[in-house]
């Protein structure tokens, strides 16, 4: 599967640091491009069969918990007479693209952590929580969690994300709604860990996104993938140093190490980091699902 930075096609209903999605009228069509953004920052190289890893993966979490909390998933875009698309799907998006129910977005990340990495590392060594959750004393990196919490953020069109409390989600979205982010967002997670422990896979930490559709509050957007969740080997975890990551944290790593200052541009990614970063999507595909990703 060749590279794809940049799609082109009628009715664009919205760009994303990664995703480009069109409007079908009720249904939207999401290309996942492969663009990667790291600090909020696109960078300028592409990563090989990524776009395909996030759509076909969401796909199958969105599936495989249908029955557990209803999502905006309808089918892969295949390019056959039942995408019922007004236009002709070009071969080179088939396998990275989805159609999916038009909901009205929340404007809130849901954040659910189970392990102490990343921003709530540095916090926690600052102030001894994450997000403002006080957390017990003497945890190390990358450890575990007494019990999973809910970290929301506000949902920026761009820039860095904002953390907020549970009653700033309660403004947002009223009291009602901001139980069943809550509730839902756990009941992902908790899931999702149970299932990828068994497949040799610790999910540290994941980004939600919810959407009003008739009514009801469903997951929208993409699913625990590589990009809105951290991967860890199971085989190789140790609390107290940062963990093998089937994610783009080895795209962070590179940054940090040649002092990135995290504004654009951003510097082109050198041939190992993209292959590096590649073959980290396509295994948390494998050891997810099980199988190889469909070209």
């Amino acid at each position: 599967m060749p590279v794809l930075r940049e799609t082109s096609l009628p009715n664009l209903y919205a760009r994303g640091k990664v995703r480009d999605t069109y409007d079908l009228g009720d249904r939207l069509l999401m290309v996942a491009t492969d663009r990667l953004s790291a600090f909020d920052v696109v960078m300028p190289t592409g990563i090989p069969d990524k776009g395909a890893v996030l759509t076909q993966l969401s796909a199958f979490w969105f599936e495989l918990m249908a029955d557990v909390i209803p999502n905006h998933f309808i089918r892969l875009a295949d390019g056959s007479p039942a995408d019922e698309l007004p236009f002709e799907l070009p071969p080179e998006m088939i396998g990275r693209t989805m159609i999916v129910r038009k909901a009205q977005r929340v404007d809130v990340e849901c954040v659910v952590r189970g392990y102490l990495a990343g921003s709530g590392w540095v916090e926690y060594q600052e102030n001894g929580s994450v997000c403002g959750i006080p957390l017990p004393p003497g945890l190390r990196e990358s450890e575990e969690l007494p019990e999973p919490i809910f970290t929301p953020a506000t949902k920026a069109a761009s820039g860095h994300d904002i953390n907020i409390s549970y009653d700033d989600v309660a403004q947002i979205v009223g009291e009602e709604a901001a139980n069943v982010l809550h509730t839902r967002s756990l009941a992902v997670y908790e899931y999702a860990v149970e299932y990828a422990r068994q497949r040799g896979l610790i999910i540290a930490d994941t980004k939600l996104e919810f959407g009003w559709h008739d009514g009801e509050l469903i997951l929208i957007d993409e699913l625990l993938t590589p990009d809105s969740s951290r991967f860890w080997a199971a085989d190789d975890y140790a609390p107290g140093r940062p963990q093998f990551a089937f994610d783009k944290q080895y795209v962070r790593d590179w940054l940090i190490e040649i002092g990135f200052n995290r504004q654009p541009p951003a510097p082109e990614l050198p041939p190992e980091v993209v292959a590096g970063t590649a073959e980290r999507y396509r295994e948390a595909f494998r050891r997810l699902t099980g199988r190889e990703l469909r070209s």
